[in-house]
C-alpha cells in the first residue's frame, strides 16, 4: 500500500484576516512556462482565483509523469499530469491519495516527430530501421507501446536512444535521430524553431494512429480534496474560465505568460497555445462539456492500457478520475 504523507503546510495556509482569508493553492505544472501553461496565468491575472478565495502559485514540471507523486506525497495538492500514467501509478501503488478531477486534453498531443529527409513519412512503419529518440518521463514515450501495438511496429527494428528533455529537438534538428517523442505542439515547434524546416518535420499523432487515450487531466490529492472541495471546485471554475479566455484571444492569453517567462518567444508561444487548443482542449465534445469524461470512452482506454501494460489489480476507472468536483456537464467553452 502507499504510505500517506501529511500535506505540507504550504498546500493550505489560510492568509489575511478572517474578512479576507484566502487558500494558498499551489499548482504543480506538467512542463515549462510555454503556450499552453497561458489559461492558467490568465485565471491569476483576471482574478478568476482570487473571486474563488485562492492565492494560487504555479511551479514549472519536468515531464507529464512529474506532478503526479508530488500530488500523492501531498507536496502539491493540485496538478497537471497525464491520466493515462495515473492509471498505471494508481496500479503500482494501491492506495495513493490521487484521482484526476478535470480533463483538460480530450485529445492527447502524444506524437512522434521525424524529418521527411531522414526517412519518416506519415505511416509509422516508417519508423522501423530508424533511431527514435525519447525522453525516459515523456509522457508520449509512456504511451509509445500503444502506438506500436495498434500499428503492428516491430521494437525491434527501433533503435530507441534515450535522450533528455534538453537534447530531444537538438538531436532531430543535427540528424542524430530521425524522430522523436514528445507533445505535438511542444516537439514540432521547438525543432521548427533550431532551423529544422516545417516541411520537413512530420507528425505523427497518436490519436489519429488508433490511440484512444484522453491526454493530460487536473489532478489532486484525495486527502487534501476531501477536506476542502470548495477550495477544488472553485480552482476547477477558475481554471475553466482561463481556458475560455484564452480560446476566445490566444495573443492576450500569451502576454500573462511573457510576465512569468520574458525570454520566450511571444508569436512562437500563441501559436502553441493555438495548435494546442485546436488539436487537444476545444474538441467538439469538450466546448460544450469541458473537464468531464465518456465513462465508455474511459473504458475502452483502459483496455486498450491492457495491450502493452499488465495490471497488478483489478482496474477500477472509479479510482482514476471523478467528476464530483465539476458542475453536472461540466463546463461550457463557448
Amino acid at each position: 500500500m502507499f504510505h500517506r504523507a501529511v500535506l505540507t503546510a504550504a498546500a493550505l495556509t489560510l492568509i489575511g484576516g478572517a474578512a479576507s482569508a484566502q487558500t494558498d493553492v499551489p499548482f504543480a505544472l506538467d512542463w515549462k512556462f510555454e503556450g499552453p501553461a497561458a489559461p492558467y496565468f490568465v485565471a491569476i491575472d483576471k482574478g478568476y482565483f482570487e473571486e474563488k478565495g485562492l492565492s494560487v502559485e504555479i511551479s514549472e514540471g519536468a515531464g507529464s509523469l512529474d506532478a503526479i507523486p508530488k500530488i500523492a506525497t501531498g507536496a502539491f495538492p493540485i496538478g497537471f499530469a497525464d491520466i493515462n500514467s495515473v492509471i498505471k501509478f494508481l496500479d503500482q501503488n494501491p492506495g495513493a491519495p490521487v484521482t484526476g478531477v478535470m480533463m483538460i486534453y480530450d485529445k492527447p498531443p502524444f506524437a512522434v516527430i521525424g524529418r521527411a529527409s531522414l526517412g519518416i513519412t506519415d505511416d509509422p512503419k516508417s519508423l522501423e530501421g530508424k533511431v527514435l529518440g525519447a525522453p525516459p518521463p515523456d509522457g508520449a514515450w509512456a504511451q509509445f507501446p500503444i502506438f506500436a501495438a495498434e500499428n503492428e511496429l516491430d521494437m525491434e527494428a527501433i533503435t530507441v536512444e534515450p535522450v533528455g528533455f534538453p537534447t530531444r529537438e537538438p538531436m532531430l534538428a543535427e540528424g542524430n535521430v530521425a524522430s522523436i517523442t514528445g507533445f505535438s505542439f511542444t516537439s514540432y515547434l521547438n525543432a521548427a524553431r533550431l532551423g529544422v524546416e516545417e516541411d520537413d518535420l512530420v507528425t505523427l499523432l497518436m490519436a489519429d494512429y488508433g490511440v484512444d487515450l484522453y491526454g493530460n487531466a487536473i489532478i489532486v490529492n484525495t486527502d487534501f480534496a476531501a477536506e476542502n472541495p470548495d477550495v477544488v471546485k472553485g480552482f476547477l471554475e477558475a481554471v475553466a474560465m482561463g481556458w475560455k479566455d484564452a480560446i476566445a484571444d490566444p495573443a492576450t492569453a500569451v502576454t500573462s505568460l511573457m510576465e512569468r517567462n520574458p525570454a520566450a518567444d511571444a508569436d512562437l508561444e500563441t501559436r502553441r497555445l493555438q495548435l494546442s487548443i485546436d488539436a487537444n482542449v476545444a474538441t467538439e465534445a469538450a466546448m460544450t462539456a469541458f473537464g468531464t469524461i465518456d465513462e465508455a470512452r474511459m473504458d475502452s482506454a483502459i483496455e486498450q492500457i491492457k495491450l502493452t501494460y499488465e495490471f497488478q489489480n483489478e482496474p477500477d476507472a472509479s479510482l482514476y478520475f471523478t467528476e464530483e468536483y465539476l458542475p453536472e456537464g461540466g463546463f461550457s467553452l463557448e
